[in-house]
């Protein structure tokens, strides 16, 4: 990781092609600013990854990064909203559950629309963990 490049140099991922690229690229950006957990995900293997051990360090990130990872995570809830309510307006259904349209999303916890907690950062890794099994 990062061999090859300069300090400081932004190193351009591929598309991964998930509808929530973006917010998972944010993600990663913000908690590799906390020095603590980019050091854990260095040291990090895939397992420990995708068991959900890695989640548990987002306790301890610094109070700055878990602010930054709780407006993300408003952020992608307001816009899996607006995609919601687009949906909703081209079929002209009204008095659909958005609760139950919010939870065919699985990369976040729909339950908690405020603040982001190690479950998310679980459900985030297992969302892309499945997508590429």
């Amino acid at each position: 990781k990062g061999e090859g490049h300069v300090e400081g140099e932004k190193v351009e991922n591929p598309d991964t092609g998930l509808y929530y690229d973006e917010y998972l690229r944010q993600v990663i950006d913000v908690l590799e600013t906390d020095k603590h957990f980019r050091e854990k995900l260095q040291t990090a293997d895939i397992e420990e990854i995708k068991s959900g051990k890695l989640s548990r360090e987002l306790d301890l990130v610094s109070h700055h990064v878990r602010t930054r990872l709780d407006e993300l995570k408003r952020q992608e809830v307001a816009r899996l909203r607006m995609l919601i309510k687009a949906k909703m307006d081209s079929i002209q259904d009204t008095g659909i559950d958005h609760q139950a349209l919010l939870k065919q999303f699985e990369h976040l916890n729909h339950q908690n629309p405020d603040t982001f907690e190690p479950k998310d950062l679980d459900m985030l890794i297992k969302a892309v963990s499945a997508r590429y099994k």
